[in-house]
């Protein structure tokens, strides 16, 4: 097992240091993007929206904002990412002739997406704490631990998108039919429960619904029991499961 972390940790070395190399130029949009919206709605659609559930709107959506960057990070990291070190770089095919086997892979890819859902979650919060958005700063240091619990599902998704595409074009299907509907219906913009009863509860099957949830309980420092005794655990069950998934379609799609 340890031998397998190591040649694993090659991996996210790897990664690191393609990723470093553009460094400002990758994390531009991840930080830059958050910020406008936060920006154009919170402040400019937000003077002209009465208060949520007590709080002004850029105060409701900033958790959101910044648990969205975890999940575009690790989707985009697994999806286009993957696929093109896959398809067009021929970079695993190079190291599954070391002791590197699809199992490494796999777990690197993983601990590479963990960590960037982590530092990515956690600067846009940190950012947002500049802000005055979050209510207890103490709360900070959970954020590393809700970017790896978001990262790890939609890094799997992404994954998943990487073994059944033909192409790469074909992402943006994924992107319009899985991550669209995660973005906007996951209680990012506007309170789950003003939906419709009879669909109410269809956005909550959703694994980012429990990212949020979690966000908004560090963000405004409520709800904690709920946040890490259901929805941290359901993110797991979420990781094992899609993780478990994507390991068999890529063994699966490596070696036919």
């Amino acid at each position: 097992m340890l031998e397998t972390f190591f040649l694993s940790w090659h991996i996210v070395q790897r990664n690191w240091m393609v990723y470093k190399k553009s460094l400002i130029s990758n994390i531009s949009p991840t930080l830059a993007d958050p910020a406008f919206i936060i920006i154009s709605l919170g402040i400019g659609l937000g003077a002209m929206i009465a208060d949520i559930e007590g709080r002004t709107y850029i105060q409701f959506l900033a958790p959101g904002m910044a648990i969205s960057t975890a999940m575009f990070t690790a989707f985009f990291e697994t999806s286009y990412g993957f696929f093109v070190r896959m398809t067009f770089e021929n970079i695993f095919k190079a190291m599954l002739t070391t002791p590197i086997g699809i199992s490494e892979i796999v777990l690197g890819e993983f601990m590479w997406v963990a960590i960037k859902g982590a530092l990515m979650y956690s600067g846009v919060s940190i950012v947002l704490l500049g802000f005055g958005l979050m209510s207890d700063p103490k709360l900070i240091v959970l954020t590393p631990v809700v970017g790896v619990l978001v990262a790890l599902p939609l890094g799997a998704l992404g994954l998943l998108s990487s073994c059944y595409v033909k192409n790469i074009n074909q992402f943006q299907t994924v992107y319009s039919f899985l991550i669209s509907p995660l973005y906007f219906f996951s209680g990012i913009f506007f309170p789950i429960d003003q939906m419709a009863p009879q669909i109410v509860w269809l956005p909550k099957l959703l694994p980012l619904y429990h990212g949020v949830a979690l966000s908004h309980s560090v963000f405004w420092n409520e709800n904690h029991s709920e946040a890490w005794l259901f929805h941290a655990p359901v993110l797991i069950a979420y990781s094992a499961v899609l993780i478990t998934w994507a390991r068999i379609k890529l063994q699966r799609k490596m070696q036919s």
